[in-house]
């Protein structure tokens, strides 16, 4: 049997979504569309990317799960229930979160699944691979990501987040006392330091996703464990960039150096930094996508170290994406695009998930 191009996504925040908005992700982007309409979540998120028929058209097969929620400085307004002033309330809304992703796959075994082994990601990648032949829709494997270390209050803790199932862990969102993250600058801290030690005895993935340069660096040199990017783009790629959000090119090489991958995101904001919502989506064209993707394969001299890691719904939606983008489901649009660039089908299905899967079963318990 043929086995389907697999498409795994790095990076969607559920959880946060459906607990601040009441989103359903067994329903279709449009269908989810139609209910909002007029209400808060368009206006303050945008329109939906995300919904189960569209993974199964898009063959998405495997989501990293965020657990996310923002530090009180940064919360969205009165609407923004997912925002914490300190670590005891932050642990509570990723506990919180997580309990959500427990209730959807129990709620909707058919369509989503926990990722916490090997075992299980490859009883996700076998439904995939026989759901042609039985004619049937197969589950989409969600493999939980911590985003932001706020929750973590002590060491002590991280053996129980590892066993209720987080596999990937961010430091940093913004600042956080570990490290600097997005818009606030600065090194790894000592415990920091102590965190990594921590995280790589457990067997923890580091994603390096909104460290600051700084402390992404000292990070790399440090690590022992699994390192990847899971939603961020090349700085030397990004129009008028000049975030610490984004990639410098020594990053990326140290990732690539580390066999790691990096997610690339499809949204307008990074592709072009002065991008503003009230400019046209044609100004942020699909070639825009494909320039970051082989800007990375360029650095890494192969196509084994980048994947996507969209962060559709994450703050942005329909509205901020690049023209031709309608759900995740038409990231198969590239595929013709990257054909014309040069890849090859082997490099393409590397790009679209294989890189993620490879990934995962080096980094995931076995059991």
């Amino acid at each position: 049997m043929t086995m389907k191009r697999l498409l795994v996504d790095a990076h969607q925040d559920l959880a946060w979504n459906i607990l601040t908005f009441g989103r359903d992700y067994t329903l279709s982007a449009e269908k989810t569309r139609q209910r909002e309409a007029g209400g808060l979540a368009p206006q303050v998120n945008g329109d939906t990317l995300l919904g189960y028929p569209d993974y199964i058209r898009g063959n998405i097969a495997i989501v990293f799960a965020t657990l996310f929620a923002a530090p009180l400085r940064a919360k969205g307004g009165d609407w923004d229930k997912q925002a914490y002033a300190d670590s005891n309330q932050a642990k509570k809304l990723y506990s919180d979160q997580l309990d959500v992703y427990y209730r959807l796959m129990d709620q909707a075994p058919d369509k989503f699944r926990l990722v916490r082994s090997a075992l299980e990601l490859d009883s996700v990648l076998k439904a995939w691979s026989a759901s042609d032949e039985q004619q049937t829709n197969p589950p989409v494997g969600l493999v939980p990501l911590m985003e932001g270390g706020d929750a973590i209050r002590s060491f002590d803790e991280l053996p129980e987040w590892w066993e209720r199932g987080v596999r990937i862990l961010g430091p940093a969102w913004m600042s956080t006392r570990f490290c600097g993250g997005t818009r606030e600058p600065g090194p790894l801290t000592k415990e920091g330091h102590s965190l990594l030690e921590a995280m790589s005895e457990i067997g923890f993935t580091l994603d390096l996703s909104h460290m600051d340069r700084e402390s992404a660096q000292k990070a790399l040199d440090i690590y022992n464990g699994p390192i990847i990017a899971s939603h961020s783009n090349a700085l030397r790629q990004v129009k008028d960039g000049d975030s610490n959000r984004f990639l410098d090119d020594d990053i990326i090489e140290s990732i690539v150096e580390h066999d790691g991958v990096i997610g690339v995101v499809p949204y307008n904001r990074f592709l072009i930094q002065t991008w503003k919502n009230s400019d046209p989506r044609e100004a942020c064209p699909l070639d825009m996508v494909i320039a970051q993707i082989d800007y990375i394969c360029q650095k890494a001299g192969d196509a084994r170290h980048v994947g996507f890691g969209t962060d559709f719904d994450g703050g942005f939606g329909l509205q901020q994406v690049p023209n031709g983008i309608d759900s995740i489901a038409d990231l198969e649009k590239l595929v013709p695009m990257l054909a014309t660039q040069g890849y090859n089908e082997g490099d393409i299905n590397a790009i679209y998930g294989g890189n993620w899967i490879n990934l995962l079963r080096k980094s995931l318990p076995s059991t």
